[in-house]
């Protein structure tokens, strides 16, 4: 049995706001999928002719270009080693978007449009040269357009080129403002490191270029509306905050599945695992998001303050309680979708004899007043039953049950990240008869069905963020050295 939810998220959404007020991040969206038109700007995509910036940055930016989330007059400057002409990285990016964009289908007449912003650099990332060349460019481009001097720098690169990139743009002159009214900034994608050690060192690199508040890592679990919608379902709603609590709430799972083995990455997933590709980043946060203190006010430090001391209150994991809290796996062969699929040793680039996991479970605690003796259960992997990512909190039964039928279940909270974005609560409810029989039932909420199907990629509203300064989604330094203290431990047993 199913009861609509919208209508009660939808009014108490809007009842607990005073006029004029808005949330952070929302940067006055309204009325389009990205609100106000941005500032212009010149995007330099390191990586350009790669995998992700193909399936993912490129199609997320057509998808702000076409409604003004990069600015009436922007560029977009591709970087790479591939040696090839404008045209012919223009017609490259065009074919991907077709194949594989998340944003819907592609219009040619606004693909056109935007392709023709689209510029290419190529050169080696510790080449000197290259980046004179590339500051050449961007000076060139700014003064044609008319675009000032915002710039934004996206590394869409393996890691281990990271530090490169970064100290040839200090080198080049080209990672602060070139003017007192223009702004830079640099997104980083995850991993931020391999363990605590190399993201101190990473971090150490970045900030002796950059400014902290120049820096933006991204984690695209973050721009899901969902997970954004967590703030706002708690503290928004009178009827979920005080509820919100040790005394209200038994335990917290947060669960995200794939059907997909490593398909074509087994060399990348070998030196990564499921520990560092997911437990330390995109479920840690999803962790303090949970878990977070009302914050003092909706900016981005205030916000990531919060996140900070929830990763700082969870408890350290020792040999003892790895061997007692943590379970690690792998995948074996079997079928999907009624075909052999082979097992991860069996995978392409895998050792044969490789031990990295490609599941964990585990239990966190996190020591503070709010959430002392809760547990959060994680867990994560790959070849698993179903696509998902969810967040269920369960609440504590009533006290004393009064009714003859003991086996009332539990009231659930449940936020689904993905595939369906949306929210449900279960509840126990009178089955029709004359006997006092009870039943569970659900109401839902499902973003789809109350907003429409609006396309909107978690990387574009991300990179809408960065854009408009909004650094909310976004990691800082201390929080990813706080995550790979907790981690650290599990991969060093």
């Amino acid at each position: 049995m199913r009861y609509s939810f919208e209508r009660c998220i939808s009014y108490l959404n809007s009842a607990q706001f005073a006029e004029g007020e808005t949330m952070a991040g929302d940067s006055g969206r309204s009325g389009s999928v990205y609100g106000s038109v941005a500032e212009p700007c010149t995007v330099v995509l390191f990586g350009a002719s790669g995998d992700l910036a193909k399936r993912k940055v490129i199609p997320a930016m057509y998808d702000l270009a076409i409604h003004d989330g990069l600015g009436p007059r922007y560029a977009i400057v591709g970087f790479a080693r591939t040696p090839m002409s404008e045209d012919a990285f223009r017609s490259t990016l065009g074919e991907a978007a077709k194949s594989i964009s998340e944003v819907g289908p592609i219009d040619p007449k606004q693909w056109d449009a935007f392709a023709a912003n689209l510029h290419y650099c190529p050169g080696d990332y510790s080449n000197p040269e290259a980046y004179a060349h590339l500051a050449k460019r961007l000076v060139e481009l700014e003064s044609a357009k008319n675009i000032g001097g915002n710039r934004l720098f996206y590394l869409s690169t393996p890691p281990e080129v990271y530090p490169d990139i970064v100290d040839q743009l200090g080198r080049a002159g080209i990672s602060h403002p070139p003017s007192p009214k223009s702004w830079v900034r640099i997104i980083i994608e995850k991993p931020f490191g391999r363990d605590l050690a190399s993201a101190k060192t990473l971090n150490q690199i970045v900030l002796n270029v950059f400014d902290e508040k120049q820096v933006y890592r991204i984690d695209h679990y973050l721009g899901k509306d969902t997970v954004q919608n967590l703030l706002v379902l708690r503290f928004g709603n009178g009827i979920f905050e005080p509820l919100w609590n040790r005394n209200y709430v038994d335990h917290v799972q947060i669960t995200a599945s794939e059907t997909l083995g490593v398909e074509r990455r087994g060399g990348f997933y070998e030196t990564a695992g499921a520990l560092r590709d997911m437990i330390q980043s995109h479920v840690l946060q999803l962790t303090s998001l949970v878990a977070v203190e009302p914050p003092a006010s909706f900016d981005a430090t205030a916000v990531r303050n919060e996140k900070l001391k929830v990763l700082q209150s969870i408890r350290p994991f020792d040999l003892e309680m790895v061997a007692q809290a943590v379970v690690r796996g792998q995948y074996s062969p079997g079928k999907l979708d009624g075909k052999p699929v082979p097992g991860y040793r069996e995978e392409p680039n895998v050792n044969p004899a490789s031990k990295t996991e490609t599941f964990v479970a585990g239990k966190l605690l996190i020591d503070n007043w709010r959430w002392a003796g809760v547990p959060f259960y994680l867990r994560t992997g790959k070849r698993l039953a179903k696509r998902s990512t969810e967040i269920m909190i369960q609440f504590r039964r009533a006290p004393h049950i009064v009714f003859r039928e003991k086996d009332v279940e539990p009231n659930r909270l449940i936020l689904n990240i993905q595939p369906d974005e949306g929210i449900s609560v279960s509840f126990g409810a009178k089955r029709p008869g004359t006997e006092m029989s009870i039943g569970n039932v659900t109401m839902e909420f499902c973003y789809r069905e109350s907003f429409g199907d609006v396309s909107r990629s978690a990387y574009a509203t991300l990179l809408n963020d960065c854009v408009r300064g909004d650094a909310t989604l976004f990691d800082r330094g201390d929080s990813v050295e706080a995550a790979w203290s907790l981690v650290d431990p599990i991969l060093d047993v």
